[in-house]
């Protein structure tokens, strides 16, 4: 599966760039990209970078699998648990070091791709990065067309106490995907798209992180899930992805200017330790928004995020959060439990001078249970609102359920990396709630593809 063809064409040990001088350096390894055929490397961590990448002899480091690669070809890192050091850092700026700094870009129809070695799970530890004072990143991404699969982070460090944070995978790159990721057990952010466009996250986890250092310990920059592209970006999507026990938000969309659709997601347990210690904000979704300052000016269109057949659980603020967008949201077909709000569609009016309910959504088919706040700041006349379980006098009880156990949202994943099947929160076919249409959203064969309700139009 290594062949490591290439690394007999290019055997000097990668170089580490500056990120002043990423450009440059993206350009001279895609000048040597453009010369040969694809191949695939191994990388271990009993590897040595003077190897020359294959199977029986691997690289001990991605960045020297970067070096050797081209557009089509394809590292594979063994599993076992890769010990980082300071040693391992690629590349510090005045405010920012990177492990692993990912410059080299695929093409549409040859991506470059870090994928786990089939069976194998290659974890990257990286409690013992701390450089003084700096933020860390893990994995920085400023190629395109990369894929990368398989990986597990965990123990990533903060190091400054002022308004800082950390992430586990940065991307400024597009077309990249991200898929069957965990990133846990540190303080840093799981997955952040800083900038770029026509990215995927696909069937990532991340959780308990929490940021005891910053900003006084209480972890509020330390979310499962980012995506803040501030301009030309967009049409960025999270799919089957989960996130719990993060100390500050699931998933959080704040001044993203080019829209982001959240599919088929869970959130749940976010703003408290694994203890349930109280923490940052702890909504589920928070879709959109730019702050509160009047002085804010809204990118113009201002982007319409989609949150579809989502699942938010007992998380410490709202399920589902507008965060003072200034225009509608599309929210179709999710399910809300036991959260302190389980719908808050709050907005912000156009001119940026004072918070308004919710006006311009899209609001179908979702279901609320188990919270005595059910929905607010939602001004119904001004939405498109039909199927919603808060319509209706009668409410659900706990015998519409198939299940209500909560830990049923930490199942083991299937072996393609989707998400579990469970009974938790699904409607009993006997059920009144239980509606005959076919959700938005559902699988090819019309079951739901994640928990949640039926509810009828």
């Amino acid at each position: 599966m290594c062949d490591g063809s290439r690394a007999a064409m290019t055997p000097l040990p990668y170089r580490r760039f500056p990120l002043r001088t990423l450009g440059a350096a993206a350009m001279a390894w895609t000048a040597v990209a453009l010369t040969a055929a694809a191949a695939n490397f191994c990388v271990a961590p009993n590897g040595d970078d003077a190897n020359p990448g294959t199977k029986e002899r691997p690289f001990a480091t991605i960045g020297r699998a970067q070096q050797a690669m081209s557009p089509g070809d394809t590292t594979y890192l063994r599993g076992g648990t890769y010990r980082l050091t300071e040693k391992s850092i690629m590349s510090r700026d005045r405010f920012l070091a990177a492990i692993f700094l990912l410059g080299k870009s695929g093409a549409k129809e040859k991506p470059i791709r870090y994928l786990a070695y089939p069976g194998e799970r290659p974890v990257f530890d990286c409690s013992d990065v701390k450089p003084p004072g700096l933020r860390i990143s893990a994995f920085r991404v400023f190629g395109s067309w990369i894929h990368l699969k398989g990986i597990e982070v965990t123990g990533v460090q903060v190091t400054a106490t002022g308004h800082t944070q950390s992430i586990c995978f940065e991307n400024h790159g597009s077309h990249n995907v991200y898929e069957n990721l965990s990133m846990h057990d540190g303080q840093a952010i799981g997955l952040f798209i800083t900038r770029g466009s026509d990215n995927l996250v696909l069937n990532c986890d991340a959780y308990r992180n929490h940021d005891f250092t910053s900003e006084g310990g209480r972890g509020g920059n330390t979310d499962g899930f980012g995506c803040h592209v501030p301009r030309g970006g967009g049409n960025n999507v999270f799919k089957g992805c989960r996130a719990w026990f993060n100390s500050d938000d699931g998933f959080d969309c704040i001044s993203d200017t080019g829209g982001v659709a959240f599919i088929n997601c869970w959130a749940f347990l976010n703003g408290y330790s694994s203890d349930m210690k109280p923490r940052g904000d702890g909504n589920g979704f928070k879709a959109g928004g730019y702050g509160v300052d009047p002085s804010t000016r809204f990118p113009d269109p201002v982007p319409r995020h989609r949150v579809e057949h989502c699942v938010a659980v007992r998380n410490r603020a709202a399920g589902f959060y507008a965060n003072h967008h200034p225009g509608g949201i599309d929210w179709i077909h999710n399910s809300a439990y036991r959260n302190t709000v389980n719908y808050n569609f709050l907005c912000r009016k156009p001119d940026a001078s004072a918070d308004t309910d919710g006006f311009g959504h899209v609001i179908l088919n979702n279901l609320s249970f188990g919270t005595t706040r059910e929905v607010r700041n939602l001004d119904a006349a001004a939405c498109k609102i039909s199927g919603n379980s808060w319509e209706r006098r009668e409410k659900p009880t706990e015998k519409d359920f198939l299940s209500l156990d909560e830990d049923l949202l930490t199942a083991p994943r299937k072996p393609d990396g989707s998400l579990p099947e469970t009974p938790f929160l699904r409607l009993a076919k006997d059920s009144p709630w239980n509606g005959t249409s076919k959700p938005v959203g559902a699988a090819a064969s019309g079951k739901p593809a994640s928990p949640g309700a039926t509810v009828r139009e």
